[in-house]
């Protein structure tokens, strides 16, 4: 594992030491620093989006799709995007809110009446809303072990068996992650449209924002095509690994997606839900909405390198989590599979968007090439220790 001071020079990395709002990256720069985090954190492929006032900077890929063959990674090699796939769960809810079908603060069992905690006032009081935020009372990553590993139960007996988890806190006190819970999503809104979670987003979501070349399931990792092949450190050393093909988490996690489609969901999110034709995908009431802190999360130290960045605020709202960064709010997620980990940042009053997918699991990587061009457009100085 590199150390912490490499991972500090990596983040230091900068394609440029000045506000470039009037004019494109640099491209030789950036793809320098990308080479450079991926031989650090031993990565083989990354597809890289960055988009800014409107229009798309970068969309391309870096590396190989999977090590020991020639065969590149391009702007629509695919890679499991995981939890940045809630996300579109949240906004496939903000859809069913705009047309009056779905009320965010409504009682779950209004919409899935076979809905059960384990205790029962939090089942009658359990929203819509709460499903999206980590503050049920569940523990951290409670009931992952009902799909991890691959289970045999399909997406509503897994939300079935939520009944016998005991919680780990009260009620809305305190934030822990769950991707259990966004499957209790998924089948809001089948049971509200009528569709699947994976017809819905493709058809609703995927087919309007233009992203022709993604799609929703994690078994699609498996199929012949343009995909980028999962890698992880194996007794020591990085190896190709079988990608995970599961398809009754996907409205966690099971979105496959490449940069070209990436910088165009991150435009129309940048745009408060507006889409290049200029009609809505969700109102724009609604987008914000997604991007408003519900969960309050502790704010750690960092390390020393890294104390200029820590944020002064910290939280998750509707399938996204929120902070500040260098003093703009700072709208992102990450996500973990086998062999593939990736992260979105945002920063709407600049109107910049960065993805970042890889097929190694180095979160490492994708925060040093994300801090590194937050940085560049943002004007911070590189330290000179």
């Amino acid at each position: 594992m590199p150390s912490t001071r490499i991972v500090a020079a990596i983040l230091l990395l900068s394609i440029a030491t000045r506000p470039l709002t009037a004019q494109p990256v640099p491209l030789a720069a950036l793809d320098e620093t990308v080479q450079r985090a991926m031989r650090a954190f031993e990565v083989p492929g990354i597809s890289l989006a960055v988009v800014k006032d409107g229009k798309v900077v970068v969309a391309k890929g870096y590396g190989v799709k999977r090590l020991g063959d020639p065969a590149p990674v391009d702007g629509r090699t695919l890679f499991g995007i995981a939890s940045n796939t809630k996300a579109f769960t949240a906004t496939a809810l903000g859809i069913l809110v705009d047309e009056g079908r779905v009320k965010w603060d409504a009682p779950v069992i209004d919409y899935v009446p076979w809905f059960q905690m384990s205790d029962p006032y939090v089942t009658r009081e359990m929203t819509v809303r709460d499903l999206l935020v980590h503050r049920s009372g569940l523990g951290l990553g409670a009931g992952d072990l009902l799909w991890w590993p691959a289970s045999t139960y399909n997406r509503r007996e897994i939300t079935q068996h939520l009944r016998y988890i005991p919680l780990a806190t009260s009620f809305r006190s305190a934030y822990a992650y769950d991707n259990v819970l966004y499957l209790v999503a998924g089948e809001i809104i089948e049971s509200v449209s009528g569709q699947s979670w994976e017809d819905f987003v493709a058809t609703r979501i995927l087919a309007k924002v233009g992203m022709t070349t993604s799609n929703v399931r994690h078994s699609d990792a498996t199929k012949a095509g343009n995909i980028a092949v999962p890698h992880a450190p194996v007794d020591g050393k990085v190896r190709p690994i079988a990608p995970f093909d599961s398809d009754n988490t996907n409205p966690a996690g099971g979105i496959n997606s490449n940069a070209e489609d990436m910088a165009k969901w991150m435009l129309v999110q940048l745009a408060e839900g507006k889409l290049a034709d200029g009609s809505p995908l969700i109102r724009p009431g609604t987008a914000r909405e997604l991007t408003t802190l519900v969960t309050p999360m502790p704010i750690g130290r960092a390390a020393a390198e890294l104390e200029a960045v820590r944020p002064s605020f910290n939280g998750y709202g509707l399938g996204f989590h929120l902070r500040d960064y260098r003093g703009h709010k700072l709208v992102t997620h990450t996500g973990g599979l086998p062999g593939y980990v990736s992260k979105v940042a945002m920063i709407p009053d600049i109107q910049l968007g960065i993805a970042i997918l890889t097929n190694q699991e180095s979160g490492a990587a994708f925060d040093s090439l994300a801090n590194s061009i937050m940085d560049a457009y943002l004007g911070a100085t590189p330290s000179t220790d």
